[in-house]
């Protein structure tokens, strides 16, 4: 098995950037999911309300990154510091640096709502379910997981049974791999890739964003449904591995997974 494409996605449930090479952390590959859009009471913002947040497209720079909406584009440094407040992912309840206005009114301006755009410190404390955490592991801005492996087999093995192929995006991995049966994924356990060694905590339950075409925006039962009638576990629908980090270090796009 090994590593084909690798992705972060520095502001939650905006677009991705593929990259080659990543520093992989506690909290997850370097910059991922670092920063969040929040709506007037702090709580998190993501495509299963605004779908049209798919459509902010990122890509990296010297000092951080380019975030671009249709033809405007606001330049975003890798890390922030200034005020804090307290912000919301599910249950969690954590501090965050608030971004200057100038960033929050671009943003608001093409969501046409007001929101902040925040930066979770290093210092700022998120814990991993403690249910399937090793060592207290930190958590990024990530729904619950810092990483999420999915493998190209899974992918093609849905889009034998799906009427229209979708591609990967759909389903926003950290980590691509071949070489490995459908879902085997799944079964893991514990393994190294690079410097770096994971644990896969649990199969990733999938929401409504896997219905969104991520350059349409155009939505439809699938690829849940298809899911449904063989990837169905209790209420969950899970496509892809959540894996939490047990030693840092450096991966790569063609690293082996062993």
């Amino acid at each position: 098995m090994q590593v084909t494409q690798l992705f972060i996605y520095p502001i939650k449930s905006l677009g991705g950037i593929e990259i080659k090479q990543s520093l992989v952390t506690q909290r997850g590959l370097q910059y991922d999911r670092r920063y969040m859009l929040v709506d007037e009471q702090g709580v998190f913002l993501t495509q299963r309300t605004l779908h049209k947040m798919a459509l902010f497209k990122l890509g990296l720079i010297n000092n951080g990154f380019v975030v671009s909406y249709e033809n405007k584009t606001i330049e975003i440094p890798f890390s922030l510091t200034g005020t804090t407040q307290q912000v919301t992912v599910w249950d969690d309840t954590f501090e965050a640096i608030v971004a200057d206005e100038t960033y929050n009114h671009w943003f608001s301006e093409q969501l046409n709502q007001t929101v902040k755009l925040v930066y979770m410190h290093q210092h700022s404390n998120r814990l991993v379910n403690p249910k399937y955490a090793q060592n207290n592991e930190q958590l990024s801005l990530a729904d619950g997981y810092p990483v999420l492996v999915i493998s190209e087999s899974s992918l093609k093995l849905l889009n034998t049974k799906l009427t229209k192929p979708i591609g990967m995006d759909r389903f926003r991995p950290n980590l691509v791999i071949n070489g490995a049966a459908p879902h085997h994924e799944d079964e893991l356990g514990i393994f190294n890739i690079g410097s770096t060694q994971f644990k896969v905590a649990k199969p990733c339950g999938r929401c409504v964003v896997t219905t969104i075409n991520q350059q349409t925006l155009q939505t439809s039962k699938e690829p849940l449904a298809t899911l449904a009638k063989y990837r169905k576990v209790g209420d969950n629908v899970n496509f892809g591995a959540n894996v939490i980090c047990l030693k840092e270090g450096q991966i790569a796009v063609g690293d082996w997974i062993l």
